[in-house]
């Protein structure tokens, strides 16, 4: 409590509400939070009606709607935002219109609203946050970033724009860079790394995956308990310790070929075709090894799961009667 006490003044407990709750991320972020302060002092939020009492407490929220927006936080007394809405890499290349309003105008409200009413705001960044100009082999935290894709636009603005506020306003503005994100629990959002949940569900079902990426497209990656703990982790580093706003933060790089590779002793039989689409030039300009040297030294983060962990949790979960999980 000590560190709490740091933070959000003594005796008290951060009340933290989640945009885009419904999301990859929201619900895994809404349960270790919760888990370490009360359900009552998460609220999770999106723009749908609340699909079960599972997640409540839920609001309705468009983060478009700034007096939404100012309304649900002074009646939940909220400390800290989480901002999850987006639109996704590949997602956004449909429709950029939209992309632009969510994911810009978006972060516009929430930023000012957390001004406004002295909030902690995290929000996360990608490797979309780079382009074909940045250095890939590894990406550090600070270098060159010129996105090709609005995704990626939208988020160097969104970082941007996080650390002007900060400067300019005082905002407690904080935000992690993820790699692919990778989860047994929950279904792909429209992103470029994708393929890495896909694959497993393909091996179940069919013995067969048609990949949408080349098998030697190296990306960075991450399992989704390790992203939500880094998220965790660093809401809660005191301020002293950030030597920057945006950190990268990542497990492991592998390719299409590497993990099918990893996955064969489980599925001998798994065949993968390779067909690339749109999707491909959006990768081809992301990095292929991040550096997140700034956040092991800055607030110690590590991860937990490597490729051979990540594959095995991957097979037990989304495959449990797998005969090979007995003998390997």
């Amino acid at each position: 409590m000590r560190l709490l006490s740091l933070l959000y003044g003594t005796g008290s407990v951060p009340r933290t509400l989640i945009t885009g709750g419904l999301g990859q991320l929201g619900r895994g972020l809404a349960k270790a939070l919760r888990g370490k302060y009360g359900q009552e002092n998460v609220i999770l939020s999106d723009i749908i009606k609340c699909p079960d009492a599972t997640v409540k407490p839920y609001e309705y929220v468009d983060v478009l709607d700034m007096k939404q927006l100012d309304t649900v936080v002074v009646t939940h007394e909220i400390d800290r935002v989480v901002h999850f809405s987006a639109l996704l890499s590949a997602v956004a290349e449909k429709n950029v219109p939209r992309a632009l309003q969510v994911n810009a105008t978006g972060f516009q409200n929430i930023v000012e609203v957390c001004a406004r009413h002295n909030l902690m705001l995290f929000c996360p960044s990608t490797i979309g946050a780079f382009g074909p100009t940045s250095p890939r082999h590894p990406t550090p935290d600070l270098t060159i970033q010129r996105p090709t894709t609005i995704y990626g636009v939208t988020k160097v603005y969104m970082e941007l724009l996080g650390e002007y506020y900060h400067h300019k306003f005082g905002v407690n503005f904080r935000s992690l860079r993820f790699p692919g994100v990778i989860s047994a629990d929950t279904k792909p959002g429209g992103g470029t790394t994708d393929y890495a949940v896909h694959i497993f569900h393909a091996a179940k079902d069919t013995g067969h995956y048609k990949c949408f990426l080349r098998e030697d497209t190296m990306l960075p990656m991450m399992y989704l308990p390790d992203t939500i703990r880094s998220a965790v982790e660093v809401m809660d580093v005191p301020e002293e310790k950030l030597k920057l706003r945006v950190y990268n933060v990542t497990a492991m790089s592998f390719t299409p070929a590497q993990l099918l590779e990893e996955m064969k002793p489980y599925y001998p039989n798994l065949t993968v075709e390779y067909e690339s689409d749109s999707r491909q030039q959006i990768a081809d300009t992301w990095p292929e090894v991040f550096d997140d040297s700034g956040a092991r030294n800055d607030w110690g983060w590590s991860h937990g799961y490597d490729l051979p962990k990540l594959v095995r949790t991957m097979v037990t979960r989304i495959d449990p009667d797998n005969p090979h999980l007995r003998t390997l």
